[in-house]
Protein backbone atom coordinates (compact mmCIF):
# COMPACT_ATOMS: atom_id res chain seq x y z
CA UNK A 1 0.00 0.00 0.00
CA UNK A 2 1.35 3.44 -0.89
CA UNK A 3 1.77 6.09 1.81
CA UNK A 4 -1.34 8.23 2.35
CA UNK A 5 -1.52 11.67 0.81
CA UNK A 6 -0.94 14.17 3.63
CA UNK A 7 -3.41 16.63 2.09
CA UNK A 8 -7.07 16.20 2.94
CA UNK A 9 -8.83 13.99 0.41
CA UNK A 10 -11.60 11.41 0.23
CA UNK A 11 -11.48 7.69 -0.46
CA UNK A 12 -14.40 5.40 -1.29
CA UNK A 13 -14.09 1.92 0.21
CA UNK A 14 -16.39 -0.89 -0.88
CA UNK A 15 -17.16 -3.98 1.16
CA UNK A 16 -20.07 -5.99 -0.21
CA UNK A 17 -23.25 -3.91 0.08
CA UNK A 18 -21.44 -1.22 2.07
CA UNK A 19 -19.60 1.76 0.61
CA UNK A 20 -17.74 4.07 2.96
CA UNK A 21 -16.84 7.66 2.20
CA UNK A 22 -13.65 8.30 4.20
CA UNK A 23 -11.98 11.67 4.73
CA UNK A 24 -8.21 11.11 4.95
CA UNK A 25 -5.74 13.66 6.25
CA UNK A 26 -2.10 13.58 7.42
CA UNK A 27 0.60 10.93 7.73
CA UNK A 28 1.75 8.79 10.63
CA UNK A 29 0.07 6.40 13.07
CA UNK A 30 -3.63 6.09 12.29
CA UNK A 31 -6.40 7.70 14.32
CA UNK A 32 -10.04 7.05 13.35
CA UNK A 33 -12.63 9.67 14.35
CA UNK A 34 -16.28 8.61 14.80
CA UNK A 35 -19.01 11.25 15.15
CA UNK A 36 -22.01 11.74 17.39
CA UNK A 37 -25.53 10.40 16.91
CA UNK A 38 -27.09 11.52 13.63
CA UNK A 39 -24.18 13.77 12.69
CA UNK A 40 -21.35 13.47 10.18
CA UNK A 41 -17.60 13.26 10.66
CA UNK A 42 -17.01 16.81 9.42
CA UNK A 43 -17.81 17.90 12.98
CA UNK A 44 -14.19 16.89 13.56
CA UNK A 45 -12.70 19.33 11.01
CA UNK A 46 -10.65 21.34 13.52
CA UNK A 47 -9.69 18.29 15.57
CA UNK A 48 -8.67 16.34 12.45
CA UNK A 49 -6.51 19.18 11.17
CA UNK A 50 -4.87 19.49 14.57
CA UNK A 51 -4.11 15.78 14.84
CA UNK A 52 -2.75 15.69 11.28
CA UNK A 53 -0.45 18.59 12.18
CA UNK A 54 0.69 16.56 15.21
CA UNK A 55 1.89 13.75 12.93
CA UNK A 56 -1.04 11.36 12.66
CA UNK A 57 -2.94 9.89 9.72
CA UNK A 58 -6.53 10.87 10.48
CA UNK A 59 -9.35 8.76 9.03
CA UNK A 60 -12.96 9.94 9.20
CA UNK A 61 -15.50 7.47 7.80
CA UNK A 62 -18.85 9.06 7.14
CA UNK A 63 -21.60 6.98 8.79
CA UNK A 64 -23.94 4.96 6.58
CA UNK A 65 -26.45 7.32 4.99
CA UNK A 66 -24.17 10.38 5.01
CA UNK A 67 -21.90 11.72 2.30
CA UNK A 68 -21.31 8.94 -0.21
CA UNK A 69 -21.53 6.22 2.46
CA UNK A 70 -24.25 3.65 1.80
CA UNK A 71 -25.25 0.33 3.30
CA UNK A 72 -28.10 -1.42 5.11
CA UNK A 73 -29.60 0.78 7.80
CA UNK A 74 -32.38 -1.47 9.09
CA UNK A 75 -31.97 -4.63 11.14
CA UNK A 76 -28.36 -3.92 12.06
CA UNK A 77 -26.44 -3.75 15.35
CA UNK A 78 -23.36 -1.98 16.64
CA UNK A 79 -21.39 -4.97 15.35
CA UNK A 80 -22.18 -3.90 11.77
CA UNK A 81 -20.84 -0.41 12.44
CA UNK A 82 -17.79 -1.96 14.11
CA UNK A 83 -17.17 -4.05 11.00
CA UNK A 84 -17.23 -0.85 8.94
CA UNK A 85 -14.60 0.72 11.20
CA UNK A 86 -12.38 -2.36 11.11
CA UNK A 87 -12.57 -2.34 7.31
CA UNK A 88 -11.37 1.28 7.23
CA UNK A 89 -8.49 0.49 9.59
CA UNK A 90 -7.37 -2.49 7.55
CA UNK A 91 -7.67 -0.65 4.23
CA UNK A 92 -6.24 2.75 5.15
CA UNK A 93 -4.76 2.58 8.65
CA UNK A 94 -2.14 -0.12 8.32
CA UNK A 95 -4.26 -2.59 10.26
CA UNK A 96 -4.01 -0.85 13.67
CA UNK A 97 -5.42 2.44 14.92
CA UNK A 98 -6.52 4.50 17.86
CA UNK A 99 -10.27 5.11 17.64
CA UNK A 100 -11.84 8.30 18.95
CA UNK A 101 -15.59 7.98 19.44
CA UNK A 102 -17.57 11.09 20.29
CA UNK A 103 -20.84 10.53 22.20
CA UNK A 104 -22.69 7.81 20.19
CA UNK A 105 -19.42 7.17 18.35
CA UNK A 106 -17.86 5.88 21.55
CA UNK A 107 -20.32 2.97 21.54
CA UNK A 108 -19.12 2.00 18.06
CA UNK A 109 -15.49 2.50 19.06
CA UNK A 110 -15.88 0.24 22.10
CA UNK A 111 -17.75 -2.36 20.05
CA UNK A 112 -14.90 -2.35 17.52
CA UNK A 113 -12.38 -2.93 20.30
CA UNK A 114 -14.55 -5.77 21.61
CA UNK A 115 -14.99 -7.69 18.35
CA UNK A 116 -11.99 -6.55 16.29
CA UNK A 117 -9.35 -6.25 19.01
CA UNK A 118 -6.52 -6.90 16.58
CA UNK A 119 -7.28 -3.58 14.83
CA UNK A 120 -7.38 -1.36 17.91
CA UNK A 121 -4.39 0.19 19.70
CA UNK A 122 -6.65 2.11 22.06
CA UNK A 123 -9.99 3.88 22.37
CA UNK A 124 -10.72 7.49 23.27
CA UNK A 125 -14.26 7.86 24.55
CA UNK A 126 -15.04 11.55 24.11
CA UNK A 127 -17.99 12.97 26.06
CA UNK A 128 -19.27 9.49 26.80
CA UNK A 129 -22.44 9.11 28.81
CA UNK A 130 -22.59 7.41 32.17
CA UNK A 131 -23.75 3.80 32.21
CA UNK A 132 -27.22 5.10 33.00
CA UNK A 133 -28.36 8.66 32.30
CA UNK A 134 -31.69 10.52 32.54
CA UNK A 135 -34.20 9.61 29.77
CA UNK A 136 -35.07 13.27 29.18
CA UNK A 137 -31.65 13.73 27.56
CA UNK A 138 -32.51 11.15 24.92
CA UNK A 139 -35.81 12.93 24.32
CA UNK A 140 -33.94 16.19 23.77
CA UNK A 141 -31.71 14.57 21.15
CA UNK A 142 -34.78 13.23 19.36
CA UNK A 143 -36.26 16.73 19.20
CA UNK A 144 -32.98 18.20 18.00
CA UNK A 145 -32.73 15.69 15.12
CA UNK A 146 -36.40 16.07 14.11
CA UNK A 147 -36.80 18.42 11.09
CA UNK A 148 -40.18 19.47 12.52
CA UNK A 149 -38.53 21.02 15.58
CA UNK A 150 -38.35 24.81 15.44
CA UNK A 151 -34.94 26.47 15.44
CA UNK A 152 -35.90 28.13 18.72
CA UNK A 153 -36.61 24.81 20.45
CA UNK A 154 -33.59 23.15 18.85
CA UNK A 155 -31.32 25.93 20.07
CA UNK A 156 -32.72 25.63 23.60
CA UNK A 157 -32.19 21.86 23.64
CA UNK A 158 -28.69 22.25 22.24
CA UNK A 159 -27.76 24.77 24.90
CA UNK A 160 -29.23 22.62 27.68
CA UNK A 161 -27.75 19.28 26.60
CA UNK A 162 -24.72 19.89 24.36
CA UNK A 163 -23.06 23.23 25.12
CA UNK A 164 -21.54 24.71 28.26
CA UNK A 165 -22.79 28.12 29.44
CA UNK A 166 -21.33 30.87 27.29
CA UNK A 167 -20.51 28.59 24.34
CA UNK A 168 -22.35 29.26 21.08
CA UNK A 169 -24.78 26.42 20.40
CA UNK A 170 -25.76 27.90 17.02
CA UNK A 171 -22.78 26.16 15.38
CA UNK A 172 -24.75 22.88 15.73
CA UNK A 173 -28.15 24.26 14.85
CA UNK A 174 -28.01 22.35 11.58
CA UNK A 175 -26.31 19.15 10.43
CA UNK A 176 -28.74 16.72 12.08
CA UNK A 177 -29.96 13.70 10.11
CA UNK A 178 -33.04 12.01 11.54
CA UNK A 179 -32.91 8.88 9.38
CA UNK A 180 -29.30 8.27 10.40
CA UNK A 181 -30.09 9.00 14.04
CA UNK A 182 -32.98 6.53 14.00
CA UNK A 183 -30.88 3.80 12.38
CA UNK A 184 -27.98 4.27 14.77
CA UNK A 185 -30.12 4.35 17.88
CA UNK A 186 -32.00 1.23 16.77
CA UNK A 187 -28.66 -0.53 16.29
CA UNK A 188 -27.72 0.54 19.82
CA UNK A 189 -30.97 -0.82 21.25
CA UNK A 190 -30.41 -4.11 19.40
CA UNK A 191 -26.97 -4.55 20.99
CA UNK A 192 -26.67 -5.60 24.64
CA UNK A 193 -24.58 -3.06 26.52
CA UNK A 194 -22.46 -5.86 28.00
CA UNK A 195 -21.10 -6.67 24.54
CA UNK A 196 -19.38 -3.28 24.09
CA UNK A 197 -19.16 -1.53 27.45
CA UNK A 198 -15.69 -2.77 28.44
CA UNK A 199 -14.12 -2.24 24.97
CA UNK A 200 -12.52 -5.66 25.18
CA UNK A 201 -9.14 -5.21 26.83
CA UNK A 202 -8.07 -2.06 24.97
CA UNK A 203 -6.46 0.90 26.74
CA UNK A 204 -9.03 3.66 27.19
CA UNK A 205 -8.86 7.42 27.50
CA UNK A 206 -12.03 8.74 29.13
CA UNK A 207 -12.08 12.29 27.74
CA UNK A 208 -14.68 14.05 29.86
CA UNK A 209 -16.39 17.42 29.48
CA UNK A 210 -16.77 19.27 32.77
CA UNK A 211 -20.32 20.50 32.03
CA UNK A 212 -21.69 17.35 30.38
CA UNK A 213 -25.17 16.44 31.73
CA UNK A 214 -24.72 12.92 30.36
CA UNK A 215 -21.84 12.43 32.83
CA UNK A 216 -22.48 14.31 36.07
CA UNK A 217 -19.56 15.04 38.37
CA UNK A 218 -20.48 12.25 40.75
CA UNK A 219 -20.26 9.67 37.92
CA UNK A 220 -16.90 10.69 36.46
CA UNK A 221 -14.99 7.93 38.20
CA UNK A 222 -17.31 5.06 37.34
CA UNK A 223 -15.48 3.71 34.30
CA UNK A 224 -12.05 3.67 35.91
CA UNK A 225 -13.52 2.16 39.08
CA UNK A 226 -15.07 -0.62 37.00
CA UNK A 227 -12.32 -1.32 34.47
CA UNK A 228 -9.22 -0.40 36.44
CA UNK A 229 -5.90 1.19 35.45
CA UNK A 230 -6.27 0.61 31.73
CA UNK A 231 -8.58 3.64 31.87
CA UNK A 232 -6.94 7.08 31.84
CA UNK A 233 -9.09 10.12 32.57
CA UNK A 234 -8.77 13.70 31.27
CA UNK A 235 -11.23 16.47 32.14
CA UNK A 236 -11.79 19.38 29.75
CA UNK A 237 -13.21 22.53 31.28
CA UNK A 238 -15.70 24.89 29.61
CA UNK A 239 -17.21 22.09 27.51
CA UNK A 240 -20.35 19.99 27.52
CA UNK A 241 -21.57 17.04 25.46
CA UNK A 242 -20.72 18.69 22.11
CA UNK A 243 -17.07 19.06 23.21
CA UNK A 244 -15.54 19.09 19.71
CA UNK A 245 -16.66 22.57 18.60
CA UNK A 246 -16.25 23.88 22.14
CA UNK A 247 -12.64 22.91 22.87
CA UNK A 248 -10.99 21.45 19.74
CA UNK A 249 -7.44 22.44 20.73
CA UNK A 250 -7.74 20.73 24.10
CA UNK A 251 -9.17 17.61 22.45
CA UNK A 252 -6.19 17.51 20.07
CA UNK A 253 -3.76 18.01 22.95
CA UNK A 254 -5.17 15.22 25.09
CA UNK A 255 -5.68 12.71 22.25
CA UNK A 256 -2.23 13.27 20.75
CA UNK A 257 -0.47 12.99 24.11
CA UNK A 258 -2.29 9.80 25.03
CA UNK A 259 -1.90 8.18 21.59
CA UNK A 260 1.86 8.73 21.75
CA UNK A 261 1.98 7.01 25.14
CA UNK A 262 0.61 3.71 23.84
Amino acid sequence: MSAPNPARHRVLLKDGAVQQDVIVEGQGPAIVLLPSLGRDSEDYDDVAAGLAAQGFAVLRPQPRGLGASIGPMDGITLADYAHDVAHVINALGGGRAVIVGHAFGNWVARMTASVHAECVRGVVIAAAAAKQYPPHLTQAIRRIADPATSDEQRLKDLQDTFFAPGNDARVWLHGWHKNVRDSQFAAHLATPQALWWSAGVAPLLDLQAADDPFLPADRRGELRAELGPRVSVALIENASHALLPEQPDRVVEEVARWARSL
